[in-house]
């Protein structure tokens, strides 16, 4: 399980990079109430995206 994601991660270095970026944004600073909707939108947006992507838990 955990080598599939860690591959899905290697496949798209751009996504993962931003992803990781802004996750920690949101973690560790406090950028302004309508900066981090927009961030907060585009993190779920993402996981969504590796969600679909991943899909570990096929029936």
């Amino acid at each position: 399980m955990y080598k599939k994601i860690l591959n899905s991660l290697i496949e798209q270095p751009l996504l993962t990079s931003i992803f990781v970026t802004d996750f920690g944004i949101l973690l560790f600073h406090r950028p302004p109430f309508i900066f981090s909707f927009v961030m907060l939108g585009a993190l779920m947006g993402m996981c969504m995206y590796f969600g679909q992507k991943l899909a570990l838990f096929k029936l």
